[in-house]
């Protein structure tokens, strides 16, 4: 490695990437890779916490693949992989089960958001996933790891691991501390049917938000149906902010058109819901339609996902297993 930062971020492939995905993450992974080594996953293992279909899984993971290259992940630049493919994930998640504790586990909120109000039913992955999250970044002895608000936590998680096991191995300075990228600009992307949401691909509408592969006819038909009201826009942040689903639609559009939310709001301000939308929906076909025609073009040739992926894998491995057998050795395993 060249003694640039290293990144790891990993995606889970449970299908039907979305604008808040792309916004929130693939476009950062494409800006990234341009300074620094990175290694983004595809975190299969992180999906079968929760059932799923096995047949679909397969094609999700290959989506997945095909989303980072559509949008412009390039394997030449950045190394790309699915998790299940480089066990030393597993290995290693099962030490830092050893050295993580339960009141550790018993803080993070997205298991009791993720698991409702039976968690008895919760699988056991999906309790300790922080663990497996940890090993997945430290591993590759990761500097930095983009992040959102859900997952600041997580890697807070990873960096307890990481001093705790160079504390209880004697290897100071072995484990780095992984340090949060969090875009600053980068507001989160809300359902388009209710703006106190967060845009996600579980929503039973498919209303609520763009997915990277709908067709331009979608997209426009998504938008003019987004909530909204009869007011005109407001002319200021604080009015704004009571009405969610303006302040959505603005930011989409602040993000997609690259200005500042204040830039958007002075353009805008007054204007019915119908000028915000009509502009928004030109700004969207033309930045999602390319990247959803690439991905559709991509799983036409699935032969070509799997073998970026082999070679991804290959490249992960390496790195994977030098640092793993370092780790046995700290831990006094033959």
């Amino acid at each position: 490695m060249s003694e640039k930062k290293l990144v790891f971020s990993g995606v889970q492939p449970t299908g039907n990437l979305h604008l808040g995905n792309y916004l929130g993450a693939l476009k950062n992974f494409v800006s990234l890779q341009k300074n620094m080594d990175c290694i983004y996953c595809v975190v299969d293992l992180h999906a079968i916490t929760t059932f799923q279909n096995p047949k679909e899984l397969k094609n999700n993971i290959l989506e997945t693949t095909a989303s980072f290259l559509a949008t412009g992940l390039d394997p030449n630049k950045s190394i790309i992989f699915n998790q299940s493919s480089v066990s030393a994930h597993s290995e290693l998640a099962w030490i830092f089960n050893c050295v993580s504790r339960v009141g550790w586990l018993n803080r993070m909120t997205q298991f009791k958001d993720k698991a409702g109000s039976d968690k008895e039913k919760a699988s056991v992955g999906l309790y300790i996933y922080p663990n497996l999250m940890a090993a997945d970044i430290l591993l590759y002895k990761a500097t930095h790891v983009p992040v959102g608000a859900d997952q600041k936590q997580h890697l807070e998680l990873s960096r307890d691991i990481a001093q705790k096991f160079n504390n209880d191995f004697n290897c100071k300075g072995f484990f780095p501390l992984p340090e949060p990228l969090i875009l600053k600009n980068i507001s989160r992307v809300m359902s388009l049917r209710d703006g106190t949401k967060k845009m996600s691909k579980s929503e039973e509408s498919d209303y609520s938000r763009i997915n990277l592969k709908d067709s331009a006819d979608e997209i426009v038909k998504k938008i003019k149906k987004a909530k909204s009201d009869s007011e005109s826009i407001p002319d200021n942040l604080k009015s704004l902010e009571k009405k969610p689903e303006a302040l959505n639609l603005l930011n989409i559009y602040s993000e997609v058109s690259k200005i500042n939310l204040e830039k958007a709001l002075k353009e805008m301000a007054g204007k019915e819901y119908s000028f915000i939308k009509s502009k928004l929906a030109d700004l969207l076909v033309s930045e999602i339609s390319p990247v959803g025609k690439e991905i559709n073009k991509l799983m036409n040739d699935k032969a070509y996902l799997l073998q970026i992926l082999k070679k991804g894998t290959e490249k992960a491995s390496i790195k994977a297993e030098e640092n793993l057998k370092n780790v046995r050795e700290k831990v006094g395993l033959i």
